[in-house]
């Protein structure tokens, strides 16, 4: 994952109905690739989280790396002067919105073996989570199938070793003694090989991501430090699909096909089992959990969606193992013919809690919906994402492409939701507007379209979240028809919304878009 930054200001949206309530513009984009270029598999962007603050940037990949951005330092400065001549009556208002620069990146997880039951453990980067900022420093969790990992991101200053001036002659130990307290009253530290070691507090911001040094088993890029405090491991029997940091600062959930894990953040060493779907005979395995998150107020509520397109809420003071006590939300008012592959798209591939505390935010693979806590029986609306593929289901199936997994985002004040689509493209719907209503955003630079290339069966990954593939693979013939309306090769899975404004980071490839409103 290789960044190259860029910024520019002209639009590159396409609206799909002109009423839409924000007007999206390009903003900035890392590791943009030329028409044509060929992406490693290593570098394609696998997560993407901002922090409460919106200060920082954090974006993992298929190589087991984190690359951590941050706000321009003359942003907190712009903004307080904008809002202060908003304050006074300005006419001449401009909304600056936040710039990112690249900060540091650290290697979070390396290609690993499990002898027992001889299986490759990939380095890949699954999820990301900020912790609580203590001290000035910055905590993140990370995961990749099997261990997570607390970080610890700290601002140091770096020593680094030059050649001293030798003009003087150097005179005698005696000599060399006496001017100690001239060495020390300057910060500095001589060594007797003609060297000495200086303290820099600044590093320059544009050294290239790449260049990384190691020095006593911690990354320094840049000045800052990532070194790993904790590693939460051995306690999932399958891959790990989610990490939820509570609401208390203190404890966090991991979520894997059929369990969810309870962890302090303090103990890596021991954890609690709080839900187990595993049935005592894995014939009668019917759903497997997709998606896991706690809810942003109430540290004794979370949630967790399932392939069959349930979520279910849990209140973990009624019950020590909660899978027994949930409150279940189920579209059951829904119309849709059943068909071959239903249960195929139901599976919900991500969550979200709005800050409310009051609306869940799901997204499968068709659509894109609004959950109320209080309305258990219907979602409150539906935002048709891929209605028109609905015909091609056949062809998705036999490219394995109907089993992508989407993330959705909801905006800071409740109002706004995105996902992603093919051809690189992202839907925006507002809360209060149709269901037909919404913006289309090509994450490109350009309008740049890649040429659609014949579609080629990927390997598939032993994970009991792809199950659905054994049950309804026999005994079908798939369509050869390849011709889509889109291009399912350039697919935009994953993004987050900014915390405090309208910002959006999106990924395709080894890329990252930004667009703002």
């Amino acid at each position: 994952m290789r960044f190259s930054a860029g910024t520019e200001d002209a639009m590159s949206s396409t609206a799909a109905n002109s009423s839409s309530p924000l007007d999206w513009k390009f903003s900035q984009v890392f590791g943009e690739r030329r028409p044509g270029e060929d992406v490693e598999n290593i570098d394609v962007i696998s997560a993407i989280e901002f922090d409460k603050s919106g200060d920082y940037l954090a974006v993992g990949d298929r190589g087991g790396r984190v690359v951590i951005f941050e706000t321009k330092a003359s942003k907190d400065v712009t903004s307080k002067q904008h809002l202060r001549n908003a304050s006074e009556g300005s006419d001449d208002v401009v909304i600056q919105h936040p710039e990112y620069r690249y900060k540091t990146e650290f290697q979070s997880h390396e290609p690993e073996f499990d002898y027992l039951k001889s299986v490759e453990i990939e380095e890949k980067v699954n999820k990301l989570k900020w912790c609580t900022t203590l001290n000035g420093s910055l905590f993140m969790l990370s995961t990749n199938d099997k261990t997570i990992k607390l970080w610890k991101i700290k601002e140091r200053k770096v020593k680094k070793v030059k050649e001293m001036d030798l003009t003087r002659s150097v005179s005698s130990e005696s000599a060399l003694l006496s001017e100690s307290s001239f060495l020390s009253h300057e910060s500095k530290s001589s060594v007797a090989n003609g060297h000495q070691l200086e303290w820099i507090d600044n590093i320059k911001t544009n050294v290239s991501p790449s260049s990384t040094g190691y020095m006593n088993g911690e990354n320094i890029v840049d000045g800052a430090i990532a070194r790993c405090r904790r590693m939460f491991g051995h306690a999932h029997d399958y891959n790990i699909n989610s990490i939820s940091n509570n609401s208390d600062g203190e404890t966090f959930i991991s979520a894997d096909d059929l369990r969810i894990n309870l962890w302090n953040l303090e103990v890596s060493d021991q954890c609690f089992n709080i839900i187990d779907m595993k049935p005592s005979n894995m014939d009668d395995l019917t759903e497997v959990i997709t998606s896991a998150e706690f809810h942003l107020l109430h540290c004794n509520l979370l949630a967790y969606s399932s392939s069959r397109g349930f979520i279910r809420l849990v209140d973990m003071r009624q019950s020590a193992l909660c899978d027994r006590s949930a409150t279940m939300l189920q579209d059951t008012e829904s119309r849709v013919q059943k068909t071959f592959f239903t249960e195929i798209v139901a599976s919900i591939s991500s969550i979200k809690f709005a800050t409310d505390g009051r609306l869940i935010l799901s997204r499968d693979y068709m659509n894109l919906k609004l959950w109320d806590m209080r309305m258990p029986t219907s979602p409150v609306v539906t935002y048709k994402i891929h209605e028109h593929l609905r015909p091609k289901l056949c062809d998705l199936y036999n490219n394995d492409a109907i089993f992508d997994k989407f993330d959705c985002c909801i905006s800071g004040d409740g109002n706004h939701f995105a996902t992603g689509s093919y051809s690189n493209h992202m839907r925006i719907f507002s809360n209060g507007v149709g269901t037909e209503d919404g913006t289309t955003l090509e994450a490109s630079r350009h309008s740049y379209r890649k040429r659609q290339q014949q579609s080629v069966s990927r390997a598939r990954r032993s994970s009991l979240s792809n199950l659905t593939r054994g049950f309804y693979k026999q005994g079908h013939d798939a369509s050869e028809n390849n011709e889509f309306s889109c291009d399912l090769k350039s697919k935009l899975l994953h993004i987050s919304w900014h915390p405090k404004t309208n910002l959006i980071a999106c990924s395709t490839g080894n890329s990252l878009f930004m667009y703002h409103a």
